[in-house]
């Protein structure tokens, strides 16, 4: 249907994809955690990843959420979130913001000893607090 003003076709909007909605989580997550306890980012990388790799170590047959890897090398630490996982456990974009922040707070928290609540002091359990 063109525009009734200039004749050029619309473009609808494109909605926002389940990936940049999942990005937008990721991103806020080490935001907050870094309005907090900024420190405990310092030589920490983070990574997405569609799915946990095949080699990836599963405990009681659970699919992981989530690797924090330790420095190796010339390799920094890193916390890898495996983006369809947790997905596939949210109910809802609120549930995937809240599951995507918990799981970042607890992968960093056990790669660098920062205790969960020192990390995010404001309320864990709530992924999407605004301060």
């Amino acid at each position: 249907m063109p525009n009734p003003w200039t004749g050029s076709p619309l473009r609808p909007r494109r909605a926002l994809q389940r990936a940049d909605l999942f990005d937008a989580a990721v991103t806020d997550s080490i935001a907050r955690i870094h309005r907090h306890r900024g420190t405990a980012l310092r030589g920490v990388q983070f990574g997405i990843e569609e799915v946990p790799p095949t080699q990836a170590p599963w405990v009681d047959n659970q699919i992981p959420l989530a690797a924090a890897i330790e420095p190796t090398g010339g390799q920094p630490a890193r916390v890898v979130i495996y983006r369809r996982p947790l997905e596939h456990r949210a109910a809802s974009s609120r549930g995937l913001r809240i599951l995507v922040h918990r799981t970042i707070v607890e992968q960093v928290s056990a790669l660098t000893g920062v205790s969960v609540e020192d990390l995010d002091p404001t309320g864990y359990a709530d992924g999407d607090e605004d301060d």
